[in-house]
């Protein structure tokens, strides 16, 4: 059985029917009968639903340490003078590394009554000892993922600026069937960097597409922020455009445009 995907409805034609179960079923129909929806879905029944389950995974782990971190110093605020300047001074690691070995010493008197500072200590201990945990989970994903972009696409760990994290999110944009995509620019469209026109009668320039996946275009900015720092092509290119009028942003979109094209014929060859 073949299964295509349907956009969302015509916002006018929402307005002037409604909404419900059943007429969505009827327009996805209607869509699909008349070839106004002949995009293939993306599979989901392989090594990207994998990289997909583990990207979850690593994604709430570090939302999750992220905000331990940060209330670690919110604590340190309100803490006791003392304690405060003793850890003002400390960096993130040593912060974390000091907190964990507070020891919580209400646990050592129950009879007595605990003291703000005690509380404190304890409360920091908690986090620290949280936050080496989270990262030890975020360190088992990456690891997983690093495995599996090697296994699956080693012809994109090859090229400048692009890791295992940035291969596997471009997987999971193209699916386990990536033949569905019948060209590079259907490809780009679905990362969210085809170029659009916006011209004036003053001003002639194009701008990306705000759609797409955007996860897929933050990964195709950080390989082009990559190769700018360290590539020289990449650096003799905006050079040459900058001397053509261009502007940085503009260099930008360029560069995505190619990166997307690089990308699709590696995972994708003709």
């Amino acid at each position: 059985m073949e299964v295509f995907k349907v956009n969302w409805t015509d916002r006018t034609d929402r307005r002037l029917r409604g909404k419900s179960d059943p007429l969505d079923a009827q327009n996805a129909a209607r869509a699909v009968l008349s070839g106004r929806a002949r995009a293939r879905a993306k599979s989901g029944d392989g090594p990207v639903q994998v990289a997909r389950m583990c990207k979850l995974a690593k994604g709430s782990a570090v939302k999750a340490r992220t905000q331990a971190i940060n209330q670690v110093k919110a604590v340190l605020i309100t803490a006791h003078p003392d304690l405060r300047e003793k850890l003002a001074q400390l960096n993130t690691p040593d912060l974390l590394r000091t907190c964990a070995r507070f020891a919580d010493d209400s646990k050592d008197d129950e009879a007595e009554e605990e003291t703000v500072l005690q509380a404190t200590r304890a409360t920091l201990c908690l986090l620290a000892h949280r936050i080496e945990q989270l990262t030890e989970q975020i360190q088992a994903v990456e690891r997983r993922l690093a495995l599996l972009a090697e296994r699956h696409l080693p012809q994109l760990l090859a090229v400048v600026g692009i890791g295992p994290d940035t291969a596997v999110t471009l997987l999971i944009t193209m699916g386990d069937n990536p033949e569905r995509l019948g060209s590079e620019a259907s490809f780009a469209a679905l990362c969210g960097v085809s170029p659009v026109e916006r011209s004036s009668g003053v001003r002639q320039y194009r701008r990306l597409d705000r759609g797409g996946d955007r996860q897929a275009n933050a990964a195709l900015h950080r390989i082009v922020q990559t190769r700018l720092r360290c590539e020289p092509r990449t650096q003799e290119y905006r050079e040459r455009r900058i001397k053509e009028g261009k502007t940085r942003c503009e260099i930008v979109r360029c560069l995505k445009r190619y990166a997307a094209r690089e990308v699709f014929h590696l995972v994708r060859p003709v």
